[in-house]
């Protein structure tokens, strides 16, 4: 008998919401973006599935990320579309 193993990977992208959200993330001192860098490449391998330290919880999908540098620590909050989408299908099984 053989057996397989399965695994499925989530692709996952990051979309800022204006163009001056990235330009005022780049902007900041390049110790912070570089922390922001390793963070970003988080999200991207694990999405929503990201947990503390790096994403603070903010409730209803709104998360956090304090990127740190010895030059100070920058925020940058975002949300998951999934989780949004997740919630509209949930409501919409709910109410029939």
């Amino acid at each position: 008998m053989l057996a397989y193993l399965l695994t499925f990977r989530m692709v996952y992208s990051i979309e800022y919401f204006h163009p001056r959200v990235q330009a005022e993330i780049e902007s900041w001192p390049v110790d912070v973006v570089a922390d922001y860098a390793k963070i970003a490449e988080l999200l991207l391998e694990f999405g929503p599935n990201l947990r503390l330290p790096h994403p603070r919880a903010f409730g209803d999908g709104l998360f956090e990320l304090r990127p740190r540098g010895k030059s100070g620590i920058g925020r940058a909050f975002y949300c998951s579309q999934e989780i949004k989408l997740a919630r509209k299908r949930m409501k919409e099984i709910r109410n029939g």
